[in-house]
C-alpha cells in the first residue's frame, strides 16, 4: 500500500505547488486509487496530480474528511474530470453532488479490502484506517475530533502503528508514544514540538511525499 501527499501547506518535491489544505492518494492492492480530501482549490490539486503522474480519471473513490473548504475546495474540479468516482462524505457535509453515487458516512464502514472509515466522529469528521502488514495506519484530515479519539476509533480495526495528516491543536503528546510512524501535516499547530519529541518516528510532510506502508 502507498500513500502520496498531493496537497499540503508545504512541498517536498520540486515542481509542486503548496496551498493551505490537504489531500492524499491511497493506492492499495486489488482496488482503484482512493483520493482522501481535495485541498483548497482545483488548479493546485490538478497541477500536483499531473506532476505526480496521477490520473484523475483513474480514481475510483473520493473520501471527504469534513466539510471545510481547505479539504473540499478541489472537489468540483476533479469531479469535472472524473465522471465515475463514488464519493464518501460525513453526515455533516452540506450540499449535494448530483449525478454521483454518494455514500453518507455515520458509523464505521469498510470502503475497500484494506481501507476503512472510522465513521463521523463528534459530528464533524471521518478518518481512514488503512490495514497493512504492520498494523493500522491512520489518515486524518484536520483531527477536529482529537488525534487520541481518532486513534481509539481506528483501533477497532487493529493495532495502530502510525498516523498522518493535520493534527490541528492536538498537544496530548503522550498519545503518540508507541507509534512507529508519525507525520504531522497541514494544520498541525504544534508540528515543531512533535518533530522534536519524536525525531526517530517522524517524517516531514509535504506535497510529493510518498509513504510505502
Amino acid at each position: 500500500m502507498k500513500v502520496t501527499i498531493v496537497y499540503d501547506n508545504e512541498v517536498e518535491k520540486q515542481g509542486l505547488r503548496a496551498g493551505w489544505g490537504f489531500s492524499a492518494l491511497v493506492q492499495a492492492e486489488n482496488t482503484s486509487p482512493i483520493l482522501f480530501d481535495t485541498g483548497a482549490d482545483s488548479p493546485t490539486l490538478l497541477h500536483n496530480m499531473r506532476e505526480l503522474g496521477i490520473l484523475p480519471k483513474g480514481i475510483g473513490t473520493i473520501v471527504i474528511s469534513h466539510a471545510h473548504g481547505d479539504h473540499t475546495g478541489g472537489l468540483s474540479g476533479i469531479l469535472e474530470v472524473n465522471k465515475d468516482a463514488e464519493v464518501y462524505v460525513p453526515t455533516s457535509f452540506w450540499g449535494t453532488i448530483p449525478g454521483r453515487k454518494v455514500i453518507t458516512v455515520t458509523s464505521s464502514l469498510q470502503i475497500s479490502e484494506q481501507v476503512f472509515s472510522t465513521g463521523e466522529l463528534k459530528g464533524i469528521e471521518q478518518s481512514l484506517a488503512l490495514k497493512t502488514d504492520k498494523g493500522i495506519f491512520v489518515l486524518v484530515g484536520c483531527s477536529h475530533p482529537g488525534v487520541g479519539d481518532i486513534i481509539d476509533a481506528a483501533s477497532r480495526f487493529g493495532k495502530v502503528y502510525g498516523v498522518i495528516g493535520g493534527f490541528h491543536g492536538f498537544h496530548d503528546f503522550d498519545r503518540l508514544s508507541g507509534l512507529s510512524l508519525i507525520c504531522p501535516c497541514h494544520c498541525t499547530q504544534y508540528k515543531s514540538e512533535i518533530l522534536g519529541l519524536f525525531p526517530q518516528q517522524c517524517v516531514k510532510c509535504g506535497a510529493g511525499l510518498v509513504l510505502e506502508l
